[in-house]
Protein backbone atom coordinates (compact mmCIF):
# COMPACT_ATOMS: atom_id res chain seq x y z
CA UNK A 1 0.00 0.00 0.00
CA UNK A 2 2.93 1.98 0.35
CA UNK A 3 4.94 3.82 -2.19
CA UNK A 4 8.20 2.05 -2.86
CA UNK A 5 10.60 4.36 -3.06
CA UNK A 6 10.74 5.69 0.16
CA UNK A 7 13.70 8.51 1.69
CA UNK A 8 15.70 6.90 5.13
CA UNK A 9 13.15 7.70 8.21
CA UNK A 10 15.09 7.62 11.16
CA UNK A 11 12.90 9.84 13.59
CA UNK A 12 9.99 10.12 14.76
CA UNK A 13 8.13 13.80 14.38
CA UNK A 14 5.81 15.36 17.09
CA UNK A 15 3.08 17.75 17.21
CA UNK A 16 6.15 20.49 18.26
CA UNK A 17 8.16 20.31 15.26
CA UNK A 18 11.53 19.80 16.46
CA UNK A 19 13.19 19.59 12.94
CA UNK A 20 12.70 16.43 11.31
CA UNK A 21 11.98 15.67 7.83
CA UNK A 22 9.12 14.05 6.36
CA UNK A 23 8.32 12.58 3.11
CA UNK A 24 7.54 14.51 0.01
CA UNK A 25 5.79 12.87 -2.95
CA UNK A 26 7.11 14.02 -6.51
CA UNK A 27 5.17 12.09 -9.18
CA UNK A 28 5.79 8.25 -8.41
CA UNK A 29 8.45 8.88 -5.76
CA UNK A 30 8.63 10.11 -2.22
CA UNK A 31 12.15 12.58 -1.60
CA UNK A 32 13.24 13.55 1.56
CA UNK A 33 11.86 17.50 2.18
CA UNK A 34 8.65 18.94 4.08
CA UNK A 35 5.01 19.40 3.22
CA UNK A 36 4.54 22.96 3.21
CA UNK A 37 1.22 22.15 4.24
CA UNK A 38 1.50 20.07 7.27
CA UNK A 39 4.15 23.11 8.22
CA UNK A 40 1.20 25.87 7.68
CA UNK A 41 -0.97 23.61 9.85
CA UNK A 42 1.19 23.46 12.74
CA UNK A 43 2.41 26.94 12.24
CA UNK A 44 -1.42 28.59 12.63
CA UNK A 45 -1.74 26.68 15.68
CA UNK A 46 1.24 28.14 17.09
CA UNK A 47 -0.02 31.77 15.99
CA UNK A 48 -3.27 30.79 17.44
CA UNK A 49 -1.91 30.29 20.88
CA UNK A 50 0.25 33.44 20.61
CA UNK A 51 -2.96 35.36 20.80
CA UNK A 52 -4.47 32.96 23.22
CA UNK A 53 -1.73 33.56 25.58
CA UNK A 54 -0.88 37.15 24.88
CA UNK A 55 -4.74 37.44 25.59
CA UNK A 56 -4.43 35.76 28.98
CA UNK A 57 -1.43 37.89 29.63
CA UNK A 58 -3.19 41.16 29.20
CA UNK A 59 -5.86 39.64 31.93
CA UNK A 60 -3.51 38.56 34.41
CA UNK A 61 -1.62 42.20 34.63
CA UNK A 62 -4.73 43.71 34.61
CA UNK A 63 -4.75 45.16 31.11
CA UNK A 64 -8.13 42.78 30.07
CA UNK A 65 -10.73 41.05 31.88
CA UNK A 66 -11.40 38.09 29.53
CA UNK A 67 -12.78 34.84 30.91
CA UNK A 68 -10.83 32.10 30.26
CA UNK A 69 -12.28 29.49 32.31
CA UNK A 70 -15.68 30.14 32.02
CA UNK A 71 -16.23 32.19 28.46
CA UNK A 72 -17.46 29.48 25.46
CA UNK A 73 -15.73 31.37 22.96
CA UNK A 74 -11.98 30.82 25.09
CA UNK A 75 -12.88 27.76 26.02
CA UNK A 76 -13.36 26.39 22.35
CA UNK A 77 -10.56 28.64 21.53
CA UNK A 78 -8.01 26.42 23.35
CA UNK A 79 -9.77 23.30 22.08
CA UNK A 80 -9.47 24.28 18.66
CA UNK A 81 -5.81 25.11 19.27
CA UNK A 82 -5.14 21.52 20.51
CA UNK A 83 -6.87 19.75 18.39
CA UNK A 84 -4.63 21.21 15.70
CA UNK A 85 -1.63 20.25 17.41
CA UNK A 86 -2.44 16.43 18.24
CA UNK A 87 -4.01 16.06 14.83
CA UNK A 88 -0.34 17.29 12.89
CA UNK A 89 1.36 15.40 15.36
CA UNK A 90 -1.00 11.98 14.55
CA UNK A 91 -0.12 12.94 10.36
CA UNK A 92 4.05 13.78 11.33
CA UNK A 93 4.97 10.59 13.30
CA UNK A 94 3.23 8.38 10.42
CA UNK A 95 5.23 10.36 7.79
CA UNK A 96 8.76 10.47 9.73
CA UNK A 97 7.99 6.48 10.02
CA UNK A 98 7.31 5.84 6.35
CA UNK A 99 10.59 3.80 5.86
CA UNK A 100 10.39 1.39 8.72
CA UNK A 101 6.64 0.87 7.40
CA UNK A 102 7.65 0.15 4.25
CA UNK A 103 10.85 -1.92 4.47
CA UNK A 104 10.65 -2.59 8.08
CA UNK A 105 13.83 -1.08 8.82
CA UNK A 106 14.57 -0.69 12.56
CA UNK A 107 14.27 2.91 14.12
CA UNK A 108 16.96 4.78 15.00
CA UNK A 109 16.71 4.66 19.02
CA UNK A 110 19.06 6.76 19.28
CA UNK A 111 17.93 10.08 17.39
CA UNK A 112 14.16 8.66 18.89
CA UNK A 113 15.23 9.07 22.61
CA UNK A 114 17.42 12.28 21.72
CA UNK A 115 14.32 13.79 20.55
CA UNK A 116 12.03 12.51 23.66
CA UNK A 117 15.37 13.97 25.70
CA UNK A 118 14.19 17.19 24.28
CA UNK A 119 10.72 16.73 24.85
CA UNK A 120 10.76 15.77 28.18
CA UNK A 121 13.20 18.41 29.38
CA UNK A 122 11.36 20.97 27.39
CA UNK A 123 7.98 19.74 29.71
CA UNK A 124 9.98 19.85 32.79
CA UNK A 125 10.68 23.43 32.18
CA UNK A 126 7.47 24.02 31.39
CA UNK A 127 6.42 22.51 34.71
CA UNK A 128 9.06 24.11 36.92
CA UNK A 129 9.01 27.71 35.55
CA UNK A 130 5.45 27.82 35.55
CA UNK A 131 5.21 26.61 39.93
CA UNK A 132 7.24 29.16 39.96
CA UNK A 133 5.24 31.87 38.26
CA UNK A 134 1.63 30.80 38.71
CA UNK A 135 2.07 29.37 42.19
CA UNK A 136 -0.56 26.36 42.60
CA UNK A 137 -1.90 26.89 38.95
CA UNK A 138 1.55 25.45 37.80
CA UNK A 139 1.70 23.28 34.94
CA UNK A 140 1.79 19.25 35.16
CA UNK A 141 0.41 17.69 31.98
CA UNK A 142 0.68 20.55 29.89
CA UNK A 143 0.50 20.08 25.91
CA UNK A 144 4.55 19.26 25.37
CA UNK A 145 3.94 16.60 28.77
CA UNK A 146 1.33 14.99 26.54
CA UNK A 147 2.91 15.19 23.01
CA UNK A 148 5.68 13.33 25.26
CA UNK A 149 3.59 10.66 26.56
CA UNK A 150 1.86 10.04 23.07
CA UNK A 151 5.34 9.78 21.57
CA UNK A 152 5.53 6.57 23.53
CA UNK A 153 2.42 5.18 22.89
CA UNK A 154 1.96 5.98 19.24
CA UNK A 155 4.69 3.34 18.15
CA UNK A 156 2.03 0.58 19.19
CA UNK A 157 -0.51 1.94 16.87
CA UNK A 158 2.38 2.82 13.80
CA UNK A 159 0.83 -0.21 11.74
CA UNK A 160 -2.58 0.09 11.97
CA UNK A 161 -4.63 2.09 9.80
CA UNK A 162 -8.39 1.52 10.31
CA UNK A 163 -8.19 0.75 13.49
CA UNK A 164 -6.62 3.85 14.57
CA UNK A 165 -9.58 5.54 12.93
CA UNK A 166 -11.82 2.96 15.19
CA UNK A 167 -10.21 3.67 17.99
CA UNK A 168 -9.55 7.20 18.03
CA UNK A 169 -12.83 8.05 17.39
CA UNK A 170 -13.98 5.37 20.69
CA UNK A 171 -11.41 7.18 22.47
CA UNK A 172 -13.25 10.59 21.84
CA UNK A 173 -16.85 8.77 22.80
CA UNK A 174 -15.29 8.12 25.87
CA UNK A 175 -14.29 11.07 27.26
CA UNK A 176 -17.85 12.49 26.30
CA UNK A 177 -19.70 9.54 28.24
CA UNK A 178 -17.75 8.60 31.09
CA UNK A 179 -15.97 9.71 34.14
CA UNK A 180 -14.79 8.31 37.20
CA UNK A 181 -13.52 9.93 40.34
CA UNK A 182 -10.41 7.82 40.93
CA UNK A 183 -9.36 9.80 38.15
CA UNK A 184 -9.27 12.75 40.15
CA UNK A 185 -6.23 11.50 42.71
CA UNK A 186 -3.12 13.19 41.49
CA UNK A 187 -1.06 10.31 40.22
CA UNK A 188 -4.03 9.62 37.45
CA UNK A 189 -4.71 13.08 36.19
CA UNK A 190 -2.81 12.51 33.24
CA UNK A 191 -4.68 10.01 31.97
CA UNK A 192 -8.02 12.14 31.86
CA UNK A 193 -11.54 11.35 32.50
CA UNK A 194 -11.56 13.11 35.51
CA UNK A 195 -15.31 14.53 37.10
CA UNK A 196 -13.76 17.96 37.30
CA UNK A 197 -10.90 20.34 35.46
CA UNK A 198 -7.78 20.18 37.95
CA UNK A 199 -6.82 24.23 39.18
CA UNK A 200 -3.99 24.18 36.24
CA UNK A 201 -3.06 26.61 33.21
CA UNK A 202 -2.42 24.08 30.95
CA UNK A 203 -4.20 20.55 31.10
CA UNK A 204 -4.15 18.50 28.24
CA UNK A 205 -4.80 14.68 29.22
CA UNK A 206 -4.22 11.29 27.52
CA UNK A 207 -8.13 11.01 27.02
CA UNK A 208 -9.66 12.32 24.98
CA UNK A 209 -6.51 14.06 22.77
CA UNK A 210 -4.87 10.95 22.04
CA UNK A 211 -7.61 9.74 19.93
CA UNK A 212 -6.73 12.94 17.61
CA UNK A 213 -3.41 11.61 17.54
CA UNK A 214 -4.53 8.26 16.23
CA UNK A 215 -7.20 9.99 13.48
CA UNK A 216 -4.20 11.90 12.88
CA UNK A 217 -2.30 8.54 12.11
CA UNK A 218 -4.92 7.23 10.19
CA UNK A 219 -5.83 10.17 8.09
CA UNK A 220 -2.02 10.79 6.68
CA UNK A 221 -2.10 7.11 5.98
CA UNK A 222 -5.02 7.58 3.71
CA UNK A 223 -4.94 10.71 2.72
CA UNK A 224 -1.07 11.12 2.06
CA UNK A 225 0.38 7.86 1.63
CA UNK A 226 -2.56 6.24 -0.05
CA UNK A 227 -2.49 9.27 -2.29
CA UNK A 228 -6.47 9.97 -1.43
CA UNK A 229 -5.57 13.88 -1.18
CA UNK A 230 -3.00 15.47 -3.55
CA UNK A 231 -3.66 18.41 -1.93
CA UNK A 232 -0.47 17.80 0.45
CA UNK A 233 1.87 16.86 -2.05
CA UNK A 234 1.28 19.47 -4.60
CA UNK A 235 0.52 22.84 -2.36
CA UNK A 236 3.05 25.21 -1.86
CA UNK A 237 3.49 28.38 0.39
CA UNK A 238 3.48 31.47 -2.34
CA UNK A 239 1.47 33.80 -0.12
CA UNK A 240 3.97 36.39 2.19
CA UNK A 241 0.66 35.08 5.10
CA UNK A 242 1.68 31.06 4.18
CA UNK A 243 5.28 31.51 4.15
CA UNK A 244 5.00 33.25 8.02
CA UNK A 245 3.19 30.14 9.03
CA UNK A 246 5.09 27.59 7.28
CA UNK A 247 7.97 29.09 9.28
CA UNK A 248 6.02 29.46 12.14
CA UNK A 249 5.38 25.39 12.00
CA UNK A 250 8.80 24.70 11.17
CA UNK A 251 10.16 26.26 14.42
CA UNK A 252 7.22 25.44 16.53
CA UNK A 253 8.92 24.35 19.68
CA UNK A 254 11.24 27.16 20.14
CA UNK A 255 8.84 29.71 19.77
CA UNK A 256 6.57 27.81 22.44
CA UNK A 257 9.40 27.71 24.72
CA UNK A 258 10.06 31.40 24.06
CA UNK A 259 6.75 33.40 23.55
CA UNK A 260 5.52 33.48 27.11
CA UNK A 261 9.32 34.85 28.76
CA UNK A 262 8.95 37.60 26.22
CA UNK A 263 5.53 38.45 26.98
CA UNK A 264 6.23 38.79 30.77
CA UNK A 265 9.45 40.74 29.98
CA UNK A 266 7.48 42.93 27.88
CA UNK A 267 4.59 43.56 30.19
CA UNK A 268 7.17 43.71 33.13
CA UNK A 269 9.25 46.14 31.18
CA UNK A 270 5.72 48.33 30.37
CA UNK A 271 4.97 48.27 34.60
CA UNK A 272 8.44 49.69 35.09
CA UNK A 273 8.29 52.35 32.87
CA UNK A 274 4.93 53.53 34.23
CA UNK A 275 5.87 53.92 37.50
Amino acid sequence: MFNNYLPHMDTIDTGMDTGIETGIETGSKIRAGRYPLIDVLRGSAIIMMIVFHFSFDLTTFGYADFDFYHSPFWLNFQILIVSIFTFVMGISFHLANLATLATKEKTNWKKYFKRLALLGSSAALITISTYFINGDRFIYFGILHFIFIASLFALAFLRLYWTNLILGSGILLINTLYANPIFNHIYLQWIGLMTYKPATDDYEPVIPWFGIVLIGMFFARWAISEGNIRLFSTWQAQSSAAKILKLAGIHSLIIYLLHQPLFYGLFYLVAWLST
